[in-house]
């Protein structure tokens, strides 16, 4: 039954930036699709999206660490199997955003973001498919990418150079791997209601601006991404390598 394709029973996931907002509604999504997820953050407890998989009957193992350090995101993969037992699915949601006028733009918000959106992306990528090769079997990553991985957008010079890295490497990544079974596939959120964009829901210009561009009429919210997700987590999308899928309200169709 097509149903069934969607199921992730049996299944680990390791999902980054899991305490809050896009990251903590994937973790619900695939949790309740029937995965145990290792949810990795730095900054945001993990008690709450602990306590909620528990109560949907599936496992779940906090992991802290800085995805500043590429060392640190290359050392996940190993500690999601020591405590959860394989790894089926890695999702990039982590990521960090700087705002300030090109000509203005210092170096380390360059580097903090490049290092976090992209850099440590990669390289827990490419520990994750090292895993999937050595279990057999293949394996699924999904990267978080923007409509800024189409657009040019204003005064986040580091956060646009990223998210278009990201759409770039999922497709090379997905090239490189697929003859591997290993699925590498791209989302990209349009405006969603999370603390990133808490100021620009609260300036009533912007705000309206924003609205008015949307066919949909109303900012996404974390649970929009959920079956998107568990589509690209699952068996259901075994013929998907290197696409970037818009959920956005329409944003970039208009």
């Amino acid at each position: 039954m097509i149903l069934d394709q969607f199921r992730l029973d049996g299944k680990v996931a390791v999902v980054t930036g899991a305490g809050r907002g896009l990251g903590r509604a994937i973790t619900m999504a695939l949790a309740e699709a029937g995965a145990d997820v290792a949810g990795v953050d730095w900054h945001t407890p993990l008690d709450d999206t602990e306590a909620a998989v528990s109560r949907i009957g599936r496992r779940f193992l906090p992991i802290r660490a800085d995805l500043a350090d590429a060392a640190s995101a290359r050392a996940i993969p190993e500690q999601g199997i020591a405590g959860l037992g394989r790894l089926d699915i890695l999702v990039n949601n982590a990521g960090l955003i700087r705002r300030a006028p090109a000509l203005d733009f210092t170096e380390k918000d360059w580097d903090d973001v490049m290092n976090v959106n992209l850099r440590s992306l990669f390289f827990l990528s490419q520990a994750a498919a090292k895993v999937f090769l050595a279990q057999g079997g293949g394996g699924k990553i999904i990267n978080i990418a923007s409509m800024l991985s189409f657009q040019g957008g204003v005064l986040v010079p580091s956060y646009t150079a990223s998210k278009s890295g990201v759409a770039g490497l999922t497709r090379l990544l997905a090239n490189e791997w697929a003859r591997h079974n290993i699925h590498v596939n791209a989302i990209a959120p349009g405006y969603m209601a999370t603390d990133n964009t808490a100021a620009l829901r609260q300036d009533p210009q912007r705000n309206a601006a924003i609205l008015d561009r949307i066919p949909a009429g109303r900012w996404g919210e974390p649970e929009d991404l959920a079956g998107m997700a568990v589509y690209l987590a699952s068996d259901a999308s075994r013929y998907c390598h290197g696409a970037v899928f818009n959920v956005d309200g329409g944003w970039l169709a208009r």
